[in-house]
């Protein structure tokens, strides 16, 4: 398949760029997806959440009533579950969320999500730009070029640009992503993709395995 390259302009450039069928043109697989998304989302959570069992409340250990008679519950301390201020029962441990994934499943799934975006027509391809300074006016004017300005976008470059991640870091309808390490959440996360011509044979190279 191909796709026509846009400059920052947004003008055709009369270049075309080939996309790879085995990378952009899948069947592609919802419970690839499905499973490479749960992966991605359970690796943002911090874990860190613990509430204080018996044997770490502060509190004498005396047993406040006597063990029959009294009419209701053995509650023993004061630092029983049973009673305000005392310990809770199977509450929070930090734990660690993530979850494995087979590299073969994460690596169909991206190429499921980059199938879907073209399938969409929600995929816009572009020359290589960099900008002199930082200057987030600089990276506004190249969304409206592109006629982009209302959508949620996800800009893929071949690598790190310090000027470019600078100018659009305070939009929050924008997102930046360095080829070799897009994920399946940020694609599908993202109304459309810009990615650069450099991106796209650094995205098939490392997919395309």
């Amino acid at each position: 398949m191909e796709l026509s390259v846009l400059d920052i302009k947004g003008q055709d450039t009369g270049k075309k760029v080939v996309l790879d069928d085995a990378v952009f043109g899948i069947e592609p697989n919802d419970h690839a997806i499905y499973l490479d998304v749960k992966r991605y989302l359970a690796a943002q959570r911090q874990g860190t959440a613990k509430s204080k069992e018996r044997s770490e409340i502060s509190g004498s250990t005396r047993k406040l009533g006597r063990q029959k008679g009294g009419g209701g519950a053995r509650r023993g301390d004061i630092n029983s579950p049973l009673l305000v201020g005392g310990a809770r029962v199977f509450g929070p441990k930090p734990r660690n969320y993530s979850i494995k994934l087979n590299k073969k499943v994460t690596a169909l799934a991206r190429r499921s999500a980059l199938s879907y975006k073209v399938q969409e027509n929600a995929l816009v391809v572009v020359e290589d730009f960099t900008f002199d300074a930082p200057k987030t006016k600089s990276f506004i004017e190249v969304l409206n070029n592109l006629q982009l300005a209302d959508k949620k976008v996800l800009v893929v470059l071949p690598g790190s640009d310090k000027n470019v991640y600078l100018s659009a870091r305070n939009l929050p309808n924008a997102k930046l992503a360095i080829a070799s390490d897009i994920n399946t959440y940020g694609v599908l996360n993202a109304g459309v993709m810009v990615v650069t011509e450099g991106s796209i044979e650094k995205i098939q190279a490392v997919l395309a395995k």
